[in-house]
């Protein structure tokens, strides 16, 4: 997403834009393909926006796709606990002032109004400090919000994910009020949402895009990049131009000697099931008490996304597809139904582990090398590995090719 974006903005600028992609297809883990076995398409993994994500909507503005994200009017979170197989909702008040959280119909279950302040000492935490270091694992609040809410913006286990990198979520979402923290999810998909739109925005504007072209190595001289390296060919690089690298760490870091990148990774698990009955509206349902966290419904699709899942991946597809559908079958009321058809995607690489001895190793969109910047989800954006960062880091190496441009 984050050398798609990028793309995005320069030809907005008015620049010429060739747009180099290793993969068959664009948008990396943020995608939709078509699956045999459910005979849908679905997405390769969950995503949900917040209406909070200036930078994630500023991008779906541009390629005019703002309305193919769906959720409610009002920002709500329902949750289902498989413990106690109690449901409820979280409902936060419109306005800035939380007074919801006065509102005992309005809270977690078994929390008191001064639960939710304890979520402030993330402000003042230190850059050694973990968030469980932070909020302490205090009560029902930990256990049924804030920690699936931190992993799945984390994806890091709890004990060992920086706290300071969650604050600015918080604050640029609950901390703006209601209207910021309204969850979107694609209506139709990862890519109708952010793909095929910006790819026919790239080409109405005359952008070259190429995929399936890995860079094999890039040729410098002095302090600038000369040629970019591709399996088949050898790209040359002109004195006018420039190179913007969105490339995971571990290529970034064998393309650039001596740049230092995140050297650990956490995995994302995602579950799809095909289930009759379903509604046609998007829809969310977080669940406490399994190893499911979040349940993503649209039409008769079910996907189940759990973070920080390095403990599942070993396991076959055929125990998952049917430890996750014992978990979901009873908040969908389909408890005695055999086990839906299912597809199980595992992404071993999804993130970097943002712990706090990882995110030093963060890169800057500015290189050594004049002409070469950086994007990605893993680049200091100040802001956990997200697609929000991702979008926000191909805008950061935008501007600094534009600004780079203007005073040459």
């Amino acid at each position: 997403m984050a050398g798609l974006a990028c793309a995005v903005y320069l030809v907005r600028a008015g620049r010429r834009v060739s747009l180099i992609e290793a993969a068959n297809v664009l948008g990396g883990r943020c995608r939709s393909f078509f699956d045999k076995t459910l005979d849908r398409r679905i997405d390769n993994g969950n995503h949900i926006l917040l209406s909070g994500n200036k930078g994630a909507f500023d991008y779906l503005s541009v390629i005019g796709a703002t309305d193919t994200m769906g959720g409610p009017e009002r920002a709500e979170f329902p949750f289902y606990d498989l413990d106690t197989a109690k449901r409820w909702t979280l409902r936060p008040n419109r306005g800035l002032f939380p007074w919801w959280m006065l509102m005992k119909d309005r809270r977690v279950p078994e929390t008191r109004t001064m639960d939710y302040l304890h979520g402030i000492r993330l402000a003042w935490a230190r850059p050694d400090q973990t968030v469980d270091d932070v909020l302490k694992r205090d009560g029902e609040l930990y256990r049924r919000f804030w920690e699936p809410f931190a992993l799945a913006v984390m994806n890091t286990a709890l004990d060992e994910a920086s706290a300071s990198l969650l604050w600015p979520v918080v604050r640029e979402t609950f901390g703006r009020g209601e209207q910021a923290y309204r969850p979107r999810i694609a209506r139709e998909g990862l890519s109708e949402s952010f793909v095929d739109p910006a790819r026919a925005f790239l080409a109405e504007r005359g952008a070259e895009v190429r995929t399936g072209c890995r860079v094999r190595e890039l040729a410098y001289s002095n302090d600038r990049v000369t040629a970019v390296e591709l399996v088949e060919e050898t790209v040359a690089v002109g004195s006018d131009d420039r190179v913007v690298l969105a490339v995971p760490p571990p290529v970034c870091g064998n393309l650039i000697a001596g740049l230092e990148v995140p050297t650990q990774f956490r995995s994302i698990l995602n579950a799809h099931f095909r289930v009759d009955g379903m509604n046609e509206e998007p829809a969310l349902l977080g669940l406490i008490g399994g190893v499911s966290q979040w349940i993503f419904l649209r039409r008769d699709i079910a996907s189940v996304t759990i973070s920080a899942a390095d403990h599942l991946t070993d396991r076959s597809a055929e125990e998952l597809g049917a430890l996750i559908w014992k978990e979901i079958a009873r908040p969908l009321e389909k408890e005695n139904q055999p086990v839906a058809p299912f597809r199980i995607v595992k992404e071993k690489r999804a993130t970097f582990a943002q712990t706090p001895d990882q995110i030093k190793r963060r890169a800057m969109t500015h290189t050594s090398r004049k002409n070469l910047f950086l994007a990605g989800d893993w680049t200091d954006t100040g802001i956990p590995a997200t697609i929000e960062s991702a979008i926000l880091s191909g805008k950061k190496a935008a501007d600094a090719v534009i600004s780079l441009s203007e005073n040459s």
